[in-house]
């Protein structure tokens, strides 16, 4: 029986909250260590280890865990970094191949058996990135235009009848500033969050009708229950990935937009 199948269970009994809070790892340790930490930092070293394998003795023919590491690389600097960063790509490649793959796999970590928990769909990881990615953002567009440059040509885009920039200018403020690091910290935090419960959820179906309660017509519901668990696994893969690829873009188009005020 999974993990998930056994919060699934509760979640009959406990809605809410029991399928995200982890107590700490054992008695008597911090707070702060729990599950989603430490698999945060089996992660991290998990990409570590994948991008040694991968890139630091490359060859001339690519074979094995460096030609996986180059699909990878491409996918990221074709897809991702030139569209927003053109001859600035390669030099904000390692930033951005790390914080994909890195996302992914914690992404990954909620369908994969014995983990089962995303580690995004606690706000404090999405947070930490966002704020990352916006302090370099903010650093980025001082140091290239200029303090006064950068806000002026943030908060009062050329071109417009000065009468607009008294609502445009508090708006292109809030926008940046506020309302964007926020909208790129929940989008990833929300569709892991959102996944997860609704894979418990079916997953409690299913176990419920075809163990707990057992009858003919809940019998039909278990079976329901577990392919519909089997299918949303499917689908919130797919979401797992391209919430990854969707928050290393806005990164990418963050950074660059400091680094080209043009754009």
């Amino acid at each position: 029986m999974t993990p998930l199948v056994l919060v699934a269970e509760d979640a009959f009994t406990a809605p809410g909250p029991s399928i995200f809070d982890f107590p700490p790892l054992y008695e008597g340790a911090p707070t702060w260590l729990t599950k989603p930490v430490l698999f945060a930092i089996v992660g991290a070293l998990l990409v570590s280890a994948l991008a040694w394998s991968a890139f630091a003795n490359p060859k001339l023919v690519p074979r094995g865990m460096q030609n996986v590491g180059e699909m990878g690389y491409q996918f990221v600097r074709d897809q991702v970094a030139r569209p927003f960063l053109g001859k600035d790509a390669e030099r904000w490649m390692p930033l951005l191949l790390s914080l994909f793959f890195l996302i992914l796999l914690w992404n990954f970590f909620g369908v994969i058996p014995l983990i089962q928990i995303p580690i995004a769909s606690h706000i404090a990881f999405p947070i930490v990135f966002a704020v990352t990615i916006y302090i370099i953002k903010i650093y980025l567009g001082i140091k290239h235009q200029g303090f006064g440059g950068y806000f002026k040509n943030m908060m009062f885009p050329p071109g417009l009848p000065k009468a607009i920039y008294v609502l445009l200018a508090p708006i292109e403020f809030l926008s940046n500033l506020i309302i964007a690091p926020f909208t790129h910290a929940v989008r990833l935090f929300a569709n892991m969050f959102a996944g997860h419960l609704i894979l418990a959820f079916f997953s409690a179906v299913g176990f419920w009708f075809l163990f707990e309660k057992l009858t003919p017509l809940g019998s039909g519901l278990g079976v329901v229950g577990v392919l519909m668990t089997i299918a949303m696994t499917g689908f919130e893969m797919f979401i797992q990935f391209l919430q990854a690829f969707l928050f290393t873009l806005l990164a990418a188009m963050y950074i660059g937009g400091s680094l080209h005020a043009d754009h």
